[in-house]
């Protein structure tokens, strides 16, 4: 399969080309020159499936023969040799928990299988690679412990000074090897706009041999369909209401993996694009038009984005209609308290710990819910992530996970700098030459 660019349909590169450039020369985001669908048939053997092995037939048809079977097959299992549970609070009210790879966040699905195949394509060329990543909380733990020790690639993690939890600076500044963790004096909005900036530079891309991690990528938001297409076709096996995913929603690609599960054929209803102060796109399904904003910090902070890059891939998928959005999307947006008010409520209800970002997509779930819908909430990270809130607002202890306590006795090693190419320019010249 080709993917195009979303500035020039003609621009078109294969997905090993796609994979490893991460945005089009003209500046535009790749998307598939088609989206697959799969026929009845097709969709009753998937439901016999592992995980793994879904992973493995929505892959295939969008790589086709670029990676021989056998070797995306490997790369599969590999990548998802962890649970995908879903937790029930009450009847039609599910939680699917996609927290449980080794960095405890769902950035983990995309990223693991990102990593083996460009693995897979700079073996075969025997080319190297420079990762520049933007992170508003759990995206660079999970690029960098996919990447970790794989040769011929180092990992530069950009984050926010002060912007993302204890837990998660833990995890990026900790790794080492490939990994380099850089702490920017700026916001995610800051970090995100450096890596654009930086790839959108021909003469910088190419000296360095840059290659994006971010959900700019198409090699990230295509592993995002995965769950979407094996919980739906799960849970409908036990529920016969419609299936409505409520998503906690930052940069989006979360829920493009979701509308590309349904394209494809998973029985999925709806979707609620649950959005915490930050709410450019809920705006825009209420208004008609798309307008970023400045970010600000919050509770959920990996949602602290004013200018989600995907919101132009969803917006391209339906030919720039809102109207046509509308169909299958709602928008809501929730602040701290309400944030806060929900993982007590959740907690005192069921007995059950939310992380901010999950709680959120619970508010969605609890605002749209109707009789005829089965809610799923989507859980995107273990609360122990954020230790010190969730704490905070419980008054109780939150369950540490043990590859968790680990990194938390680990030290500290980021560069400081400002937000500006000029800067990582110097940085990435005293680091790779």
């Amino acid at each position: 399969m080709k993917f195009y660019s979303t500035k020039n349909r003609d621009l078109t590169v294969s997905f090993e080309e796609a994979l490893l450039s991460g945005m089009a020369e003209d500046g535009g985001l790749f998307m598939p020159e088609e989206i697959p669908k799969f026929s009845p048939a097709e969709i009753k053997e998937l439901k016999q499936m592992t995980f793994p092995q879904v992973a493995f037939a929505i892959a295939k048809k969008y790589i086709e023969d670029e990676i021989p079977e056998k070797d995306l097959q490997k790369i599969c299992n590999d990548a998802y040799d962890f649970a995908v549970p879903i937790f029930q609070l009450e009847d039609n009210q599910l939680v699917l928990e996609l927290f449980h790879g080794p960095t405890q966040a769902f950035k983990d699905f995309a990223a693991r299988f990102m990593a083996q195949c460009t693995s897979y394509f700079l073996t075969q060329k025997k080319i190297e690679r420079n990762i520049l990543v933007a992170t508003s909380g759990d995206t660079g733990g999970a690029i960098g412990n996919g990447f970790l020790g794989l040769s011929g690639i180092n990992v530069f993690i950009l984050y926010p000074k002060g912007g993302v939890s204890h837990v998660q600076e833990q995890q990026l500044t900790t790794m080492g090897g490939n990994v380099k963790a850089i702490e920017v004096e700026g916001t995610f909005d800051d970090c995100q706009q450096l890596v654009k900036t930086a790839f959108a530079d021909r003469e910088f891309n190419d000296r360095f041999q840059l290659m994006s991690a971010n959900s700019i990528n198409v090699g990230r938001v295509i592993p995002q369909s995965f769950y979407y297409m094996w919980s739906s076709l799960l849970i409908q096996k036990n529920q016969p209401e419609k299936i409505v995913y409520s998503v906690p929603s930052g940069n989006f690609g979360n829920l493009f993996g979701g509308i590309l599960a349904k394209k494809m054929g998973a029985p999925i209803y709806r979707f609620v694009a649950a959005n915490n102060a930050n709410h450019p796109f809920t705006d825009y399904l209420k208004t008609g038009h798309f307008k970023p904003v400045p970010s600000v910090h919050t509770l959920s902070n990996a949602m602290d984005i004013g200018h989600p890059n995907n919101y132009y891939r969803i917006a391209h998928l339906f030919d720039n209609k809102v109207s046509n959005i509308r169909k299958i999307v709602d928008g809501c947006y929730f602040n701290d308290k309400e944030t806060a008010d929900a993982i007590i409520e959740v907690y005192h209800d069921y007995g059950y710990i939310m992380c901010p970002h999950t709680a959120v997509a619970y508010l969605g779930a609890k605002k749209f819910k109707k009789k005829e819908y089965c809610m799923v909430t989507v859980s995107t990270a273990d609360p122990a992530k954020f230790l010190d809130s969730v704490e905070t607002i419980l008054e109780s202890k939150v369950p540490i996970p043990e590859a968790l306590q680990k990194v938390l006795k680990l030290k500290k090693e980021a560069h400081l700098m400002k937000p500006s190419l000029e800067h990582l320019e110097s940085y990435l010249h005293k680091t790779i030459g």
